[in-house]
This record gives C-alpha cells, sequence and structure tokens, in this order.
C-alpha cells in the first residue's frame, strides 16, 4: 500500500508519529503539488493521500483522475476542500485526523498578535530601528477603543476574553448571533451597519459556508472607520479579497492584519505583499507542535482504522 502524505512543509510528518507501524509505502511532499493535470500524475500510484486541512483542494476532476485512491484522510475535522460526493461515488472513504486541544487557543492568540502589532505599529517600528531611526510612529493604547469579534464560537470567546482584560469595549455579530448568547460571553451584540461602522478594530472567527462567504464586503469594509483596523486567522473566502485590497491600497481602512489568503501557500509575486499597512503571516494560526503531532498520530489511526475494516471519524458514511 502506498500512502502520500501532503504539504508537510515542515518536513515533521514522517517523525510525529509511527507509520512504520502500517507496514505501507510512506512518501510525505514537503512543497505544494502543482495544480491540474500533473497534481494528477504525481497522486495516481497512491492508494492513502493525507491532506493537511484545506492546503490542497480534491474537486470532482482530480478525484476521477486518481484510480488507485481508496481513502482520504484530512487533518482537522472539517475539510470544504473535498468533494464528498465525488470521493462517496468512487467509494472512496473520506477520514478526519483531529489535532490538540489547544488548537484553538493557538489561533486566538496569534490574532490577538496580530491586533497588537498592528495598533503599537510593531513592523514599522521595528523596520525604523533596523535603519537607525528613533521613533517613527504614535502607538495606540487599547484600553477604551471598541473590538468587534466577528463570529462568537470558542475561538471568538476567547479573543472577547483577551479584549476585555485590556479594558476594551467588546462587541459581536454574526447572521446568527443572539444578544442572550452575546450576554453570556460578557459582550454586546450590534447590527451588522453598526458593528463595522463603530469598531476600531475587527477579528473574524466565522466558519466559511456558502452563507459566510464574502460576509466581509465592500460595503462592510466602506462602512468601516478609515483609522479601523481588520484581523484575519479564519478563511480569506469570508472576505471579498479584491474590496479588502482596494481597500488597503487606497487607505480606506488603518490596515489588516492576515493569516489566510485564497490561494496558499501565497505567492511571492501577490500584490498584497507590496503593500505597508498589512501584516501578513502564512497561515500559522493552527501550526504548532502539539497540534501536528496529533493530527498525523491522528491520521496513522484513521488508516490503520480503515485498513481493519472498522474506519473512525468518517466524513462520508
Amino acid at each position: 500500500m502506498k500512502i502520500a502524505v501532503l504539504d508537510d512543509y515542515h518536513e515533521v510528518a514522517l517523525s510525529y508519529a509511527d507509520w512504520n507501524a502500517l507496514g505501507a509505502e510512506v512518501t510525505a511532499f514537503r512543497d505544494a503539488l502543482p495544480e491540474g493535470p500533473a497534481r494528477a500524475q504525481v497522486l495516481q500510484p497512491f492508494d492513502v493521500i493525507v491532506a493537511m486541512r484545506e492546503r490542497t483542494a480534491f474537486p470532482a476532476e482530480l478525484i476521477a483522475a486518481l484510480p488507485n485512491l481508496r481513502l482520504l484522510v484530512t487533518t482537522g475535522l472539517r475539510n470544504n476542500a473535498i468533494d464528498m460526493k465525488a470521493c462517496s461515488e468512487r467509494g472512496i472513504v473520506v477520514c478526519g485526523a483531529p489535532g490538540s486541544a489547544d488548537a484553538n487557543t493557538a489561533t486566538a492568540e496569534l490574532a490577538w498578535a496580530h491586533l497588537l502589532a498592528l495598533f503599537k505599529h510593531l513592523p514599522q517600528e521595528d523596520a525604523a530601528m533596523r535603519r537607525g531611526m528613533w521613533q517613527t510612529g504614535m502607538p495606540q493604547p487599547l484600553s477604551g477603543k471598541r473590538l468587534g469579534v466577528l463570529g462568537l464560537g470558542k475561538l471568538g470567546q476567547a479573543v472577547a476574553r483577551v479584549g476585555l482584560a485590556f479594558g476594551m469595549d467588546v462587541v459581536a455579530w454574526s447572521p446568527n448571533l443572539t444578544e442572550e448568547r452575546a450576554a453570556q460571553a460578557g459582550v454586546k451584540r450590534l447590527d451588522k451597519n453598526e458593528f463595522f461602522s463603530t469598531c476600531d478594530a475587527i477579528s473574524i472567527h466565522l466558519i466559511l459556508s456558502e452563507r459566510t462567504r464574502h460576509v466581509v464586503d465592500d460595503a462592510a469594509l466602506s462602512a468601516m472607520k478609515p483609522s479601523a483596523y481588520l484581523v484575519n486567522t479564519s478563511r480569506a473566502g469570508l472576505v471579498d479579497q479584491q474590496a479588502l485590497f482596494d481597500a488597503l491600497q487606497k487607505r480606506r481602512i488603518g490596515g489588516a492584519g492576515l493569516d489566510v489568503f485564497p490561494v496558499e501557500p501565497l505567492s511571492p509575486t501577490d500584490a498584497v505583499r507590496d503593500l505597508d499597512n498589512v501584516i501578513l503571516t502564512p497561515h500559522l494560526g493552527y501550526v504548532s507542535q502539539s497540534n501536528f503531532e496529533a493530527f498525523y498520530r491522528n491520521a496513522v489511526k484513521a488508516v490503520r482504522a480503515w485498513m481493519d475494516g472498522t474506519p473512525i471519524q468518517v466524513f462520508n458514511a
């Protein structure tokens, strides 16, 4: 049996789990595979593929081009980049491999790293210091500022708690959020227009679906204060990327912290890299040793269970 482990950017997959216990030939790919027919050609020999979350998409066309594929394991317990219907029609089992318990905390921490860096102008001051300069900007205090949490699930609540500890006025909005649920988290629910128009910073923590795609659209961005910041550590599809780029390029908002992008890895020539009012990180929100160890160990468990005829964490049962 041949197993492919995809998008192993840190080259840790083979050392973080006991793949030898499967008695299979395991190949880990560090770099993202090319799109189109070249990707199918590389993956055609494999019986099992382990995907790193939504890094590599598996649309129906790719599924159809992989005649040997029998099991597709994705790290995490959700993957919108896999065509489940196409897998089911081909008899391919799709399983999840959960991460560690601290994954949500790590993403909330990264969101706050972006927020603090934006308010305190850390990238600009660091760059100025390295050029021999001193105090080139005016950092902003967080206390008294309004923080908007877009999506008040576990991640959003974790971000909200830190904002409250900083003495911020924390508010929230999402399509399904009720005033009662917001109050339980210690924050106030606003309607969408007031949310975007009054917040000094907005951190996004929604699940991407057809309903939430582009929930941050041009109208929402246009309503934001010229000084306000937007931080996205969730999914790029939640934001109209062209509208965001336009708002940043024309400085209609104060800046952004981005950890997620429409195509990942981000192209070296992507124009967003040239904007000086954006902090960029390479989708680090879920990246930690403990999370990756859990991912890969649970992936091995999923493969073993499937080999034994009792698949676990099945998405397309």
